[in-house]
């Protein structure tokens, strides 16, 4: 059998919520609070979507992914490790490929779609 299109807009999906400062060492500043609707991991985990939405904070990006994002509402900067800072905003897309290393930083609480290859589980 055939796996089913995921439509983001109407599929339920599991939500998670999560306080990020529970996660040793990864805040910079803030307390940002995520809420994840997971749409999708396939069966070895490797890959992953869904909906995330996180209130504003600072903290060092995760690594061994690549991730599609399509920011759906908000605002946030991604700000590399030798100080390069891209702003993005609704309606804008981008993708971190792996080995980005810098920090997400939430200016107002913000909604994106998400598509992850996770290296780690592969």
């Amino acid at each position: 059998m055939a796996p089913n299109v995921i439509n983001f807009q109407l599929d339920g999906g599991t939500t998670t919520n999560r306080r990020l400062a529970d996660l040793p060492d990864r805040v910079v500043e803030g307390d940002p609070q995520h809420e994840t609707r997971s749409l999708f991991v396939s069966p070895d985990g490797s890959l992953l979507s869904g909906t995330w939405t996180s209130t504003p904070g600072k903290w060092i990006a995760f690594s061994d992914r690549d991730e599609f994002c399509y920011i759906i509402s908000g605002h946030v900067e991604l700000i590399s490790d030798d100080g390069d800072i891209q702003t993005f905003r609704g309606g804008d897309a981008f993708l971190i490929p792996n080995g980005f290393s810098g920090f997400w930083n939430v200016i107002e609480t913000t909604t994106k779609h998400y598509v992850i290859r996770d290296y780690s589980k592969a």
